[in-house]
Formats: C-alpha cells, sequence, structure tokens
C-alpha cells in the first residue's frame, strides 16, 4: 500500500466526519428553535453523503479546506430571527471546536500511555493510528471552525455578526450574500499567500499545543513518519 492511500485511508473519515457533525449541529439547533425546513429535506441526519458539496469537498484536499452543502435554514419560522440564526451559524464551528478539545484529550492520554512495538504489532499499529486520527482531528476540526468563522457571506461568521450589528447595518451586510461566491473566490486565491494562511494555521498551531502540550511541527513530524 504507497504512501498516498495511507494517508487518504486516515485523512477522508476524519474529514468527512468533520464536515458532517458541523452540518448536523446547524440543522439540529434550527430544529429545535423550530424551523424543520433541513429536516424535511432529510439534512437532519449523520449521513455524510447528505452534506457533501463536491467543489467543497475537492478544495479541503488541495487547499487543506472547505465547505460541505448548506443546510437549509428558514428564518421566518424562529421567533427571533436574527439572535436565533445566530445560535444556528455558532452551532457548527462550536461542535467542530468541542471534537477537537475531545481528540485534544485523547491524544495527550494516548501520548502519556505509549504502547511499545515488543509488545503487540497490533496494538502498536492501532495505538499509532490513533494517534493520527487525534491529530488529523484537531488540524480539520480546528481548519474547519476558524474557516467558518470568516464574517464574509455565506460562512457562519457573517450570520454570527448579522445577529451582533445592529438591525438596520445587518440588513444592509447581508445584501453583500449576492457577491459571495466572488468573496470566496478570492479566498481561495489569497489563502496561497503567506499572510492569508497563517490566519488559518495560527490557531491550529496554538490549539493543538494547548490541548496536547506537544508542539505543532511535533505532531506533524510523527503523522508524516506515521503515514510514511
Amino acid at each position: 500500500m504507497d504512501l498516498s492511500l495511507n494517508f487518504i485511508i486516515i485523512l477522508v473519515p476524519v474529514i468527512l466526519f468533520a464536515l458532517t457533525i458541523h452540518e448536523y449541529a446547524h440543522a439540529l439547533v434550527a430544529y429545535k428553535l423550530g424551523d424543520d425546513t433541513a429536516s424535511l429535506q432529510g439534512r437532519l441526519t449523520l449521513n455524510p453523503l447528505m452534506h457533501l458539496d463536491i467543489l467543497g469537498t475537492i478544495l479541503i484536499f488541495i487547499v487543506g479546506f472547505g465547505w460541505a452543502k448548506p443546510v437549509p435554514v428558514n428564518p421566518l419560522n424562529f421567533k427571533d430571527p436574527r439572535k436565533d440564526m445566530l445560535k444556528v451559524a455558532i452551532a457548527g464551528p462550536l461542535t467542530n471546536l468541542i471534537i477537537v478539545i475531545i481528540s485534544g484529550a485523547l491524544l495527550r492520554i494516548l501520548i502519556q500511555n505509549p504502547v511499545s512495538l515488543e509488545e503487540s504489532s497490533f496494538y502498536y499499529s492501532a495505538y499509532g493510528t490513533l494517534i493520527a486520527i487525534m491529530i488529523l482531528n484537531i488540524i480539520y476540526g480546528t481548519v474547519l471552525a476558524v474557516f467558518n468563522m470568516i464574517p464574509i457571506p455565506p460562512l457562519d461568521g457573517s450570520r454570527i455578526l448579522y445577529g451582533i450589528l445592529p438591525e438596520k447595518s445587518a440588513y444592509k451586510y447581508m445584501e453583500l450574500e449576492k457577491y459571495s461566491i466572488f468573496f470566496l473566490f478570492f479566498i481561495f486565491i489569497g489563502i496561497r499567500n503567506f499572510a492569508s494562511f497563517n490566519i488559518i494555521q495560527a490557531p491550529v498551531i496554538l490549539i493543538s499545543k494547548l490541548l496536547t502540550g506537544v508542539e505543532y511541527i511535533d505532531l506533524i513530524r510523527f503523522l508524516n513518519l506515521w503515514i510514511n
């Protein structure tokens, strides 16, 4: 089995899980707040196939992050459309961060309780694979959360800002959504720029260090060695 296939076998489930749990959280909170639009369209589910956006998923593998198919929400079904939309929007990134925290705690436990190769090749292999999965959960969960918090329509950050701004300013701000495809285009071009990339990378480095007690570069080094 070659390297790329090893990496894909570990990476694909991690990304699918991160995207699925993100969109499911949006749908669940919307449903709890009175909007069943997503539920009626089969989006209140943990089935990843119902949430995948082809372009968004491909971009994750190319540039490191992207998006899933947005969950449909009808604000008219909410008691307080602006505030409830804020709750729905923040649910996705918050859920990803919760998974990141859990993964960090599990990774810290695994690191503090190493398995030697002499004990069992199966346990050693399972141990290394779990560490790789936890590292990727931290990296991609944080990337997905941070990227979606950018306050540019149609990302979640724009919905959150919409709920915070004064009403008149909020409605004017959301008029920008008609240009969202252009905003996303420039974001993905700019992400190749060093400064733009660091906006995403810096939180990953900080959070991984805080949660695991291990430097980010050491986590990446282990990941590369294990995949090799």
